[in-house]
């Protein structure tokens, strides 16, 4: 019983004792001197919070930018092993290639003439030229790293540059149906280039645009805040334009 009562006082003597040290140090607080200590490592707490931000989102570009060189080296890979497939399987058909040599043995000797390798004759029509879809160009480093902070808030350079990617596949699979011959087109593709021609004003004439009804039907984007976020970001780098009219934006490729 003894025991038991002097671990309780023990008990007791602690907690009163952290009581003490907490209000000594809640007196040490408000003097002078020590209030200047504690401000100065209270703005250098903020001043760390702010620089692990910043390698937070310098972490996740070096995280994105690894991912995006693994897709490339992956896409080399795959180029590399079709060249070699097309090295190994030449066709025989194909004419060969005659190489003469001039056989000089002291003397200038008379060469003989090449042979001619006869070409066959094409029966293919040549094929018509195809028209150039301009694209919109990738964000540099140095422009993302010129665009405001409050502009790109936590967006990184990669995600900047993979909705570029999917706004020109948009810009290419439209105009590949504006190019399109109509007597080759289906009901559903008669539609949309007629919503293409629609969407047409004397402003955007001559020019490469899409509007919000384009991304939802050639990309997997969404027309949401982040989108238009990037898209002020886009406009801020001079990649596009607005050309409003008729309650529609259409975003034009510059």
């Amino acid at each position: 019983m003894t025991s038991e009562l002097e671990r309780l006082c023990c008990h007791v003597n602690e907690k009163i004792g952290n009581i003490k040290k907490t209000l000594s140090l809640r007196k040490l607080g408000q003097e002078p001197t020590l209030k200047t200590v504690l401000n100065k490592i209270g703005d250098e707490i903020i001043i760390v919070n702010e620089l692990l931000n910043k390698l937070e989102l310098e972490i996740q570009y070096q995280e994105q930018t690894n991912s995006s060189l693994k897709e490339l080296c992956h896409s080399l890979e795959e180029d590399y092993k079709d060249v070699e497939h097309l090295n190994e399987n030449i066709p025989s058909h194909l004419p060969p290639v005659t190489v003469t040599q001039n056989l000089v043995n002291g003397s200038d000797l008379d060469s003989e003439e090449p042979a001619k390798v006869e070409q066959p004759e094409s029966t293919k029509k040549p094929p018509k030229e195809q028209k150039i879809i301009k694209e919109m160009l990738f964000i540099s480093t140095d422009e993302f790293n010129g665009v405001p902070s409050y502009m790109k808030s936590r967006l990184t350079y990669c995600q900047i540059n993979d909705v570029i990617k999917e706004i020109n596949k948009a810009v290419v699979n439209k105009y590949k149906i504006v190019h399109q011959p109509k007597k080759s087109m289906n009901s559903v593709t008669r539609n949309l280039y007629q919503r293409f021609i629609n969407e047409e004003t004397k402003d955007t004439k001559g020019h490469f645009f899409i509007v919000e009804a384009d991304i939802k039907e050639f990309t997997t984007l969404k027309a949401d805040k982040r989108f238009h976020v990037i898209l002020n970001i886009l406009r801020h780098c001079r990649r596009l334009s607005e050309v409003r009219g008729g309650g529609l934006t259409r975003y034009v490729i510059t």
